[in-house]
């Protein structure tokens, strides 16, 4: 049987509230789960920092909380991070100015200087100090783009040594400007080929026609050494319901995650609301999970779904359970059980984020 636990309460250790779960599992098989930890409030701007609580048995039971990451009384958020082949364990994340809120950015508002910027650090010692922070912005955000954010979740290392964070922007679109637009909304993703050292941009996919807008972009490597990308697709209001494809999109590349075999197309078999998800590729045995919530309106009905064929078509495998629940991430935590850390509650999606630890052979 599944069992769970709960690393973060809403309203405790000095946080008003617990957003945007990411997990890994170091090499020395410690689970570390990441989120926002907002101080003020739920929203998405104020200070927020980056908050770090570690399990040295499989999830089971958390120690201290830690501050992974912080941006004074500002914003660090988005966490991504990555445990590297030579056992550093990457955080990438997003700062920005406590004051500028997402509908100012989108609509070209704020300054460079205050808006989103891309930040990275790491850890040497299994996440329990971490370095100084390097600012990358100038290698991996364009001119132009406005919102800008990492994953969020988990990001990859490829088995050629890459890593590869999903990403998305905004850019402003022809004719209106008021910051709705569903053109803003484009992904793209960061590239690194020495471990974090230097960094560029990969594909970039600006589609600006209303059917399938990237957002929240996560990303698996899959047997064959394609990258599989499967996004929130995110187009406002400008799509008719008759047009709809659905809130879910995906993508695949041949060449590590510089280009795309072709642009994001939607993809029917993951009905879903607008929301972020995650997906995570088992080796032993060869299956492709995605979690997200399963409800196609409202953010609820957590469930884990299954793919054979490297994300072209999927079937559910695991429902957690009928209550709230919204952002996830997912990770392997040893050979018989993936790890689900994902935002629940019972009367709301975001009281808690909560730890649950599936068997393998419940997926299969």
């Amino acid at each position: 049987m599944a069992d769970s636990s709960v690393p973060f309460h809403a309203g405790r250790e000095g946080y008003a509230s617990f957003r945007i779960p990411a997990v890994v599992t170091s090499q020395q098989g410690t689970v570390l789960a990441f989120c926002e930890g907002r101080v003020e409030s739920a929203r998405d701007h104020g200070h927020i920092d980056i908050v770090l609580k570690r399990s040295t048995d499989g999830g089971r039971t958390w120690g201290p909380m830690a501050v992974a990451a912080d941006n004074g009384r500002h914003l660090a958020g988005n966490p991504a991070p990555v445990v590297l082949d030579t056992g550093r364990i990457l955080l990438v994340y997003i700062r920005s100015t406590a004051t500028a809120t997402e509908d100012a950015i989108l609509r070209g508002e704020v300054s460079d200087a205050d808006g989103r910027r891309i930040w990275v650090r790491h850890s040497d010692d299994d996440g329990l100090t971490w370095s100084s922070s390097r600012e990358i912005t100038a290698q991996v955000k364009r001119a132009g783009w406005r919102w800008y954010a990492t994953t969020p979740g988990h990001a990859i290392q490829l088995r050629t040594g890459r890593v590869v964070v999903p990403a998305n922007h905004t850019i402003p679109p022809t004719g209106t400007d008021d910051g709705t637009e569903a053109g803003y909304n484009s992904g793209h993703c960061l590239l690194s080929d020495d471990r974090g050292a230097t960094w560029s941009i990969g594909y970039v996919d600006e589609n600006t026609d209303g059917y399938v807008n990237v957002n929240e972009t996560t990303a698996a490597e899959l047997p064959d050494g394609r990258v599989y990308f499967n996004t929130r697709n995110d187009t406002g209001s400008s799509r008719p319901p008759s047009l709809s494809p659905g809130n879910r999109a995906d993508a695949h590349s041949k060449d590590g995650g510089k280009t795309l075999v072709k642009p994001f197309r939607p993809q029917a078999s993951l009905p879903a609301p607008v929301c972020q998800a995650s997906v995570l590729q088992l080796r032993d045995p060869d299956l492709l999970l995605y979690s997200g919530p399963a409800d196609p309106t409202a953010r609820a009905l957590m469930t884990i779904r299954a793919s054979t064929d490297g994300g072209s078509t999927w079937r559910p495998s695991f429902t957690v359970d009928g209550l709230p629940a919204a952002y996830s991430d997912l990770v392997r935590i040893d050979a018989g059980t993936v790890g689900l850390l994902y935002e629940t509650g019972d009367f709301g999606p975001y009281e808690t984020i909560t730890f649950l630890r599936v068997p393998v052979t419940r997926l299969t």
